[in-house]
């Protein structure tokens, strides 16, 4: 299902994130790509699940793949290095430029 909407996604590629509510509640993962039109995010190791696939020249034999799928961006949350639990991002503007902050302590996301 592909909306025609973007949704605005707070989190970036390479960001470590905590999955707050769901399956798999409590770990924790690198975010590999971010999907706006699903309000999705890849996570590294996260939401795995097989897929039946036919031959074809990418892979003779056929057989079952282990992929990985988007997960919502409601269900995770950037992880604040203190606290090692998830938190949500802010932004503000320094110097004339926008930099993103964690909200649990304020301080700038690297």
């Amino acid at each position: 299902m592909v909306a025609d909407k973007r949704y605005k996604i707070r989190l970036k590629k390479g960001d470590f994130v905590v999955v707050r509510s769901g399956k798999y509640k409590g770990q924790s993962g690198k975010v590999l790509s971010t999907h706006p039109l699903l309000n999705a995010v890849t996570v590294e190791g996260l939401n795995i699940v097989k897929k039946h696939v036919k031959p074809d020249k990418a892979h003779p034999q056929g057989g079952i793949l282990e992929i990985t799928k988007p997960i919502a961006v409601g269900k995770v949350g950037i992880m604040d290095p203190v606290t090692k639990g998830p938190t949500r991002i802010t932004h503000k503007i320094v110097d004339g430029t926008k930099k993103r902050f964690y909200k649990s302590n304020g301080k700038e996301i690297q």
